[in-house]
């Protein structure tokens, strides 16, 4: 049984990073952390009560497609008419439309609690929040009115529509079509893996597709963002004509089966209608706008799942009896929670995910103060780390997150290679967001390729100089958190030096970087879990006196856990970094 975690979450909003600082900034002055708690509160009981237990029976049943459309998993239309009620589609929006400003990190804690849930219903507002996101930023001031009243009240639904048969990640390759037709476009082409491309919950989708206006340049550069409505829409706001858009399968996948996988026809005969967004030809950076706000959410699914797993595996290691625990006498067997190594497995599970919790809501507070501190030098810095540390959080929150959710199988024993445990739903559900939004590799050369390579390291030098800064201070504090700072200092030194390996290998070759950049990113997050971990231990050192001193001393343990089980795998990553690229460009692919 879930039970959200919101003494954790307000740990990390309130104590670890200062949220309620962001109440100061434009925007976001009606904030405050009572507010946040009580947001916090309502999702829990929503995501306990209604979507966690249809997580299991949407695994098993799954959408089904037939000609006439997509038909959602039995539950998940009247749980999207609650979630629609209780207004979690307005959070985050802008009020203009309807919607509820409050910070990104309180924002990304709610999903949490709805992925830690149900991660197949949680995609489908996901991808109308990025949809929305890219409509305030890009879209018309008419396009605005029209579309984002209805998407930000969840009455309409949002995908982003990129991929396609014979192109994959590579958007250069992009072949729809679009014909201009006055003010509009008709639109031809096949998509695939489109995410509740196609479903019974509203009346209405509002596809975000990537097509080429006739006469564009080739690759990307060519390439323009549209608005294509599953059902047209009048002046009024009111439905018109279906248009011609269509799922003709969905894909039959790993997990999230209750999260249709649509591919999707625009166009078979009179092409589907689409409003070009923005200017022409500039559509992937109109995209990135919805992309990156994904990848900042698949990076808290991923770690979301991993604190589902995790509990689901402590609650077994307390109730499973097997052997007796060492040194303990008497008869019996004894809950294997005893044995040292399932202790280490789930203290592996737990401050893994604290530290990927920690890193992704720290990444949202820097894109908020990016975007409303009052201060141009604040907002130019905070900004530049938001964007640092985006492909850092999609790509080790959600490695760590498999990693995590693997474990807990492992915890349960045979017992977790049997569905109806549901440990191995968790591992099938969270695989795919290693890949969502770019793989990991993907991620990783976006980190070294865009991220450090542009300004030569400056940004990550920042951070890093921030982390040895806060560290250091952190000297004299409590005794029972002074190995988590010494052993996190350790790991910022070896990620500096392994920072000035990489951007002098990139100078000589960029194959050189490529070849390690999956590392690097593991080793990016395994440190910054690591300063912020020692951070934490801190801050509940200091609080043990209080009346929370059980939660406070499982932080401070937790934390030593990590630095000396977890953040000793920085040396050897590190290693990698500085010296692992040419055992890979010196080996001939026709050797593999």
């Amino acid at each position: 049984m879930y039970r959200a975690p919101l003494r954790e979450l307000r740990f990390v909003l309130e104590e670890l990073l200062g949220v309620g600082q962001l109440a100061a900034c434009p925007g976001l002055a009606d904030y405050s952390d009572e507010l946040g708690a009580s947001i916090l509160e309502q999702a829990g009981r929503f995501a306990e009560a209604v979507l966690e237990p249809l997580n299991r029976a949407g695994d098993r049943d799954g959408a089904r497609w037939s000609p006439e459309g997509v038909r959602a998993a039995a539950g998940f239309k009247e749980a999207y008419r609650r979630y629609t009620e209780g207004g979690w589609p307005q959070l985050g929006a802008d009020p203009r439309f309807g919607g509820q400003r409050v910070p990104q990190p309180v924002s990304s804690a709610m999903q949490e609690i709805i992925a830690s849930a149900n991660l197949a219903f949680k995609l489908c507002p996901m991808l109308t929040h990025g949809a929305v996101h890219a409509l305030e930023i890009c879209g018309s001031e008419a396009q605005r009115r029209l579309f984002l009243p209805r998407m930000v009240s969840g009455e309409w639904t949002g995908t982003m529509v990129l991929t396609e048969p014979q192109a994959g990640s590579d958007l250069a390759q992009v072949r729809a079509r679009a014909l201009p037709e006055a003010d509009r476009y008709r639109l031809f082409g096949q998509k695939i893996f489109i995410t509740w491309g196609d479903h019974d919950l509203t009346d209405n989708t509002i596809h975000m597709v990537l097509a080429r206006i006739e006469g564009a340049p080739p690759g990307t550069k060519g390439i323009s963002l549209f608005i294509v409505p599953k059902v047209l829409v009048n002046a009024d706001g009111s439905l018109g004509e279906r248009n011609e858009v269509r799922c003709v399968s969905i894909e039959h996948k790993l997990g999230i089966h209750a999260s249709p996988t649509c591919v999707m026809e625009f166009g078979r005969e009179k092409g589907a209608i689409g409003y070009l967004v923005g200017e022409p030809n500039r559509g992937l950076e109109y995209m990135f706008v919805m992309m990156n706000t994904a990848r900042l959410a698949v990076g808290v699914e991923g770690y979301a799942v991993g604190e589902r797993a995790f509990q689901q595996a402590a609650e077994y290691a307390r109730s499973r009896l097997q052997g007796r625990a060492p040194g303990r006498q008497g008869p019996g067997p004894d809950p294997i929670i005893g044995h040292p190594d399932v202790r280490r497995m789930l203290l592996t599970m737990k401050s893994c995910t604290e530290a990927s919790r920690a890193l992704a809501l720290y990444a949202g507070l820097q894109l908020d103060l990016g975007a409303h501190h009052p201060d141009p030098a604040v907002r130019a810095s905070a900004q530049a780390r938001g964007d640092l540390l985006i492909p850092i959080v999609k790509g080790w929150c959600s490695e760590t997150g498999n990693e995590t959710a693997a474990i807990g199988v492992q915890v349960h024993g045979g017992m977790g290679f049997i569905e109806e445990t549901g440990a191995a739903q968790f591992v099938r559900d969270v695989r795919i967001t290693t890949i969502y939004e770019g793989t990991t590799g993907i991620q990783s050369n976006d980190l070294i390729g865009r991220k450090l390579a542009r300004d030569r390291g400056a940004a990550m030098s920042a951070l890093l100089t921030d982390m040895r800064r806060e560290l250091q201070a952190l000297e004299g504090a409590d005794p029972a958190a002074a190995d988590s700072r010494e052993c996190a200092l350790q790991a910022v030194g070896h990620l500096q030096a392994a920072t000035r390996s990489l951007l002098a290998g990139l100078a000589a070759n960029p194959a050189q970087g490529l070849a390690v950049a999956v590392p690097y990113l593991k080793l990016c997050g395994l440190t910054a879990g690591g300063w912020l971990l020692a951070k934490s231990a801190a801050l509940a050192a200091a609080g043990l006196a209080g009346s929370d001193r059980q939660f406070y001393r499982a932080k401070i343990h937790t934390a030593h856990f990590y630095a000396r089980q977890v953040l000793p795998c920085v040396s050897g990553l590190a290693q990698v970094v500085e010296a692992g690229a040419a055992s890979v460009l010196q080996t001939d692919p026709e050797l593999l």
